[in-house]
């Protein structure tokens, strides 16, 4: 029996959460004061604050002139599913998944348009051969698996010359790894990731070559409101100057403009990225220096810094899922860490949110505690056999 004792330090925040996301530091409901409840979003009032968070974002993500930013409905699902609806279908597309969120892409696109597509697929911890892609059709892909901890390390397979669209679904990925825009044509998140704001709204952005092909193709199927992005034949500017397409809460709004502000204090983009880098970096190392568990990823190259997905290794571990489960319920019991349990599509274990949000002392007082888990839930299991 191994007699391990709890750790002395626990995390002032025990929410590692991958979606929503813990909240910024220091954060109370105080700060969203200036929200203006009760007022039409399309009061002068709602336009300018919905217009500094599309203008907010585009300083904070350094997305360059001619790119055009929208806020639109049902966070980034709705954000992808409004790309895919409008754009695809004008040539051949590539789809490319290697965890849930891909793999769902790749459903929407084969059996609900029925568009002519090549599928391309890697198991969980692994990403595909990116280099092996056709460009010269229309690519969709997630930057960052949320649900696997791979990421594309950078954008070098992606051809400047290509033909194709790139449809890339950022959504763990913007605002804590730097996303090549002269490769991406489509990018969606929702805000409630790396910045930890409320749920239900997502973003889009598009560069002048998704814009040139909204403006010349027309898809077969009929677009639902909420997926029209022209009028007229033409882009519907209104968009993405704030208008949005249904009704968003001002309170998320404000939400998001207080974490773009809290975002500006510590760094922008390059001090988001340093925070969620020094926070996987933790437990990358915590891992490197155990046999029982083990990053997900196979690559270190193809790391998540965001949504840090492990595996325990132990072969005294009887069933996988039964005793990840029962480790994550000893940390929840604790108050040390809720919801890092493996996504319910994804091989068994734990998912460490590691986004800017997080502190990394944080992150560090948990790690102890994953060790103490561990072990305990070895001892129930030898005492149980």
């Amino acid at each position: 029996m191994t007699n391990i004792e709890r750790p002395a330090v626990r995390p002032a925040d025990p929410r590692f959460s991958s979606g929503p996301c813990t909240k910024i530091p220091g954060f109370s409901l105080d700060m969203l004061n200036d929200a203006p409840l009760g007022r039409s979003h399309r009061a002068s009032v709602g336009k300018s604050k919905l217009k500094a968070a599309i203008d907010g974002t585009r300083e904070l993500l350094q997305i360059p002139e001619g790119y055009r930013v929208g806020i639109v409905p049902a966070s980034d699902t709705g954000a992808v599913e409004m790309a895919m609806w409008s754009l695809l279908g004008e040539r051949k597309a590539t789809m490319v998944a290697w965890e849930s969120f891909g793999a769902g892409w790749v459903t929407d696109c084969v059996k609900q348009l029925k568009i002519d597509a090549d599928v391309v697929e890697a198991d969980y911890g692994q990403l595909p051969d990116m280099t092996a892609i056709d460009w010269n059709t229309d690519v969709v892909f997630t930057w960052n698996g949320t649900t696997s901890g791979v990421r594309m390390p950078n954008g070098d397979a992606i051809p400047e010359t290509r033909e194709g669209l790139t449809i890339c679904d950022a959504t763990s990925a913007a605002f804590a790894q730097d996303l090549p825009w002269d490769k991406l044509d489509v990018v969606t998140f929702s805000w409630q990731k790396v910045l930890g704001g409320e749920a239900a709204h997502g973003v889009i952005v598009l560069s002048p070559r998704a814009i040139d092909r909204l403006e010349s193709y027309t898809p077969a199927w009929p677009l639902p409101k909420i997926f029209r992005l022209t009028k007229g034949g033409k882009l519907n500017e209104g968009i993405f100057k704030g208008e949005t397409i249904n009704t968003p809460s001002m309170l998320c709004v404000e939400d998001y403009l207080v974490a773009l502000d809290w975002a500006r204090s510590v760094g922008g983009l390059t001090g988001l990225m340093q925070r969620a880098d020094a926070n996987a970096q933790a437990v990358w190392d915590f891992c490197e220096s155990r046999d029982w568990i083990a990053n997900l990823a196979e690559d270190p190259a193809t790391r998540s810094n965001t949504s840090v997905c492990l595996k325990f290794t132990d072969g005294r571990i009887a069933d996988a899922s039964a005793f990840a489960k029962a480790v994550q319920k000893r940390l929840e019991a604790e108050g040390v860490a809720l919801d890092v349990g493996a996504y319910r599509d994804a091989p068994a274990g734990l998912r460490i949110w590691c986004g800017g949000t997080v502190e990394t002392a944080d992150v560090e007082a948990l790690m102890p505690w994953v060790e103490w888990a561990f072990h305990a839930e070895l001892d129930a299991q030898a005492q149980a056999a």
